[in-house]
């Protein structure tokens, strides 16, 4: 690799590394960081390990652990025979998603800056009276750029960098919506429960210095921007939202949504920062088709993938910041199953790396104080209305992911399956409205014993 590119890569491995240093009480002068721009991040970090004596992870970022895999893709490939690995991905992923080709000065650009790309193209059935439908979206995941203990400015202006780059290469892709992981813009620091620093990082959605980024960004590069958000509501009492943001790609703020269901699992202490959304199912009607946004929770309950779908969403992206320890599981099949239920696309996004804060935190389990919640996996995917999906970007590095799809399958899957016929809204409705009454009795029959 040329200096200049191993450079550009390792531009923030210094910060990091030096995280890991402080927890152990260390300091590693800066004389010795010089080999970064003269070698890989990797080999610097076997080097400096030899050299210092210092019990530094063996990995790039600071959120990837020994024990991580990079991604379930990974170990297929690498352990199926090809004939097997064929079957396995048809039975896991659905028909075959061709990768899609991209400009080589997309895949130069994600070299030089360090992250992966990935490009894959949905098909639809050509149709006689209507043209296809052709919309080119973008996924980012990342980790944060610079220590949880920098000051809020230099934290927000290091992430501004960063998804800039991405976006910039994301444009060379011919990519006409982009979407950011859940608070793109800072730590997801809400574990701590603490308010300082971290309440410094909310802004108004409709001009905020982050919202004023992405209406340059989108004008620049003609593409719609959903930008999720810590927001400051200054109009009723400074209260703040889990919000995203939809920029126009003319520039226009659209409008916000904000997270319909809170957590209160684990380290997910958000409902010390704020309260569940109050703007509803809404469906922003773009250039580029139809478009929805479910924050990071709400994919745990059908019912709010359901009502975008209801409102007309064509592709519903979910933003999002989710653990190891807690999630995986889950995270390739809700995703997935609301694509199919709903006839529409869906875009899986999560943050990847692990954030270390300065003070432990607990969290009501009997568990001892720590001072991270865990690994975010990343692993964003890209699902189709007949359940066929991407394979995952990676478990440990920042990502772009590129799906180019024709939104003529949405329509074409509500006819070859009849979903939304035979959903029997009516039947629910009358069902739910009585359920939600204090006096309700749940209809059971029960057996003589």
């Amino acid at each position: 690799m040329p200096l200049e590119m191993c450079r550009r890569a390792t531009v923030n491995f210094k910060h990091r590394l030096q995280q890991y240093i402080a927890t152990d009480g260390h300091h590693l002068p800066d004389a010795i960081f010089k080999n970064v721009e003269a070698s890989l991040c990797v080999k610097v970090t076997i080097a400096l390990r030899l050299s210092c004596g210092i019990n530094i992870k063996y990995k790039m970022s600071s959120g990837e652990k020994n024990d991580q895999i990079v991604s379930v893709e990974e170990c297929l490939e690498k352990h199926l025979p090809p004939a097997e690995l064929s079957q396995v991905q048809r039975i896991l992923y659905g028909r075959r998603i061709p990768r899609m080709s991209l400009p080589q000065s997309a895949e130069d650009a994600a070299l030089e800056e360090n992250f992966e790309i990935k490009a894959y193209k949905f098909d639809a059935a050509t149709e006689n009276l209507t043209p296809p439908r052709i919309v080119r979206v973008g996924l980012i995941q990342n980790e944060i750029v610079l220590p949880t203990t920098a000051p809020v400015q230099q934290q927000r202006e290091a992430l501004y960098s960063r998804i800039s780059a991405l976006a910039r290469v994301a444009a060379q892709a011919q990519v006409n919506v982009l979407c950011m992981q859940e608070a793109w813009n800072m730590p997801f620091a809400f574990c701590t429960r603490e308010k300082q620093p971290w309440c410094e990082f909310a802004e108004a959605a409709e001009d905020g210095p982050t919202t004023q980024l992405c209406q340059k960004l989108a004008r620049e590069h003609n593409m719609v921007i959903i930008s999720p958000i810590l927001e400051r509501d200054s109009m009723h009492g400074d209260t703040l939202w889990n919000t995203a943001v939809v920029i126009s790609n003319s520039g226009r703020v659209l409008g916000k949504t904000r997270k319909n269901h809170i957590p209160r699992v684990g380290d997910f202490n958000e409902s010390t920062y704020y309260e569940s959304g109050n703007t509803g199912h809404t469906v922003f009607s773009t250039q580029f088709g139809k478009l929805a946004v479910n924050i990071c929770y709400g994919r745990h309950h059908p019912q709010n993938w359901m009502m975008y779908g209801i409102n007309g969403a064509e592709i519903v992206f979910n933003p999002s910041a989710t653990l190891d320890g807690l999630s995986e599981p889950l995270w390739g099949i809700e995703a997935r199953n609301a694509a199919i239920a709903n006839s529409y696309f869906t875009c899986a996004i999560n943050r990847v790396g692990t954030e270390h804060y300065p003070n432990a935190f607990t969290s009501a389990d009997g568990k001892p104080a720590h001072n991270d919640m865990g690994h975010f996996y990343g692993s964003s995917y890209v699902t189709a209305p007949d359940g066929a999906r991407t394979p995952g970007l990676s478990r440990t590095r920042d990502g772009l992911l590129v799906a180019e799809m024709d939104l003529n399958l949405c329509r074409q899957i509500k006819d070859k399956w009849g979903f939304r016929m035979t959903q029997r809204l009516d039947l629910y409705a009358e069902a739910l409205t009585a359920a939600v009454k204090s006096d309700y009795v749940p209809s059971v029959v029960h057996d003589l014993h």
